[in-house]
């Protein structure tokens, strides 16, 4: 069947104005986008950041005997408070008790012999004085055997003294005030030091509760601000609504390369025992830049997935400007780019205002 020749041409032209229409580029319109612009500002930026932190005890202790024997009896109990040198645990070692007897009487022996000869020297050492009653070798052999028994008196008394030293350690007292947090023996148990062949856990444990350690991990980025004795913030759940004071007591002065953060501890003074040791800390953290930095609203700063800008205006036309961002507080963020003081950035930032678009610049309507 043939085409009509008016229905021929119809289709023409539909294929002409169509083709046209996918080859020719769109025209771009002349119409400046009104934007309202501020000025960036440089000033020092000033907040708080929230970091874990963790109350430990300010000093702690396993209490271990020094020396092997049997727990006659235990004086504190989970819980129980204790001044420094209190009695806590009293062994008992039969052993020890039948080498202190021993070496009591050896001493004695040691003494009633230096006693003998000491007085057979002196015998001798008289009677020398009349010419001819005593040969001088006697006087000197006498001399000599109470000098050596005068050392064997002093070796004597030593290990006297060394087994009553070691039956001291049966007395074991706290090393400082504090409270028992744990008692993991009974008496009748077997105990010793904690390398020995006996050593096992700990008959005790205590720590100083009236003053804690607040140890919180600062990030690298805020570390460059911590000094010492500044006020620190921070919460604790156990005390809802209250909030805490503690000065920066001291730090490690060097990164943990595995987390990239530096150990800072504050020294808490707790002397209602208000908050406890190993509770865990809300920390408030202030960081304050040491130099000025550029600021701009945390609106301004606009991604489109592949890059992070802030749109500068100038000469009525929108640039985009890569940023990297900072500290950032109260609707305010730092931006690090090619930017200076002054420069007049779109306050509300988004990758619907094409780069190098035409803009009327104008202030924010408040």
């Amino acid at each position: 069947m043939k085409t009509p020749p008016h229905v021929l041409i119809a289709l023409m032209s539909a294929f002409f104005l169509t083709g046209c229409s996918q080859g020719a580029p769109a025209a771009k319109s002349d119409v400046a986008q009104t934007v309202e612009v501020l000025p960036l500002k440089s000033d020092v930026m000033a907040t708080t950041v929230a970091l874990p932190g963790q109350l430990l005890p300010y000093e702690s202790v396993d209490v271990y005997p020094k020396i092997s024997g049997f727990i006659r009896d235990i004086k504190v109990d989970r819980g129980s408070k204790v001044g420094a040198g209190q009695l806590l645990v009293q062994l008992s070692a039969p052993e020890l008790t039948a080498q202190r007897q021993q070496a009591a009487a050896a001493l004695r022996a040691a003494q009633a012999k230096l006693a003998q000869d000491r007085s057979t020297y002196e015998r001798l050492a008289n009677a020398a004085k009349i010419p001819g009653v005593v040969a001088d070798n006697d006087v000197d052999a006498a001399r000599e055997l109470a000098a050596a028994d005068e050392a064997q008196v002093a070796s004597a008394r030593e290990a006297v003294r060394s087994v009553s030293e070691q039956e001291g350690y049966l007395s074991l007292r706290a090393p400082f005030g504090g409270v028992v947090t744990s008692r993991n023996l009974h008496p009748g148990a077997l105990v010793g030091p904690a390398s020995g062949s006996t050593g096992g856990g700990p008959i005790l444990q205590i720590v100083k509760a009236d003053r804690l350690r607040l140890a919180v991990a600062v990030p690298e980025t805020y570390a460059q601000e911590v000094a010492t004795g500044q006020m620190v913030s921070f919460t604790v759940s156990s005390a809802p609504g209250r909030t805490f004071q503690a000065p920066v007591s001291r730090f490690a002065d060097a990164l943990d390369p595995r987390t990239r953060s530096m150990m800072v501890e504050l020294d808490v003074t707790n002397p209602g025992d208000e908050i406890r040791a190993n509770e865990f800390a809300t920390v408030k953290w202030p960081v304050r830049r040491r130099y000025p930095t550029l600021q701009a609203p945390t609106t301004a700063v606009a991604n489109d997935q592949q890059r992070q800008f802030v749109i500068k205006v100038a000469n009525g036309v929108a640039n985009w400007v890569d940023v990297t961002t900072g500290l950032s507080a109260e609707g305010k963020v730092e931006v690090f780019g090619a930017l200076k003081p002054g420069d007049l950035i779109v306050r509300r930032g988004t990758d619907a205002l094409a780069n190098g678009a035409r803009v009327r610049p104008a202030a924010p309507a408040h």
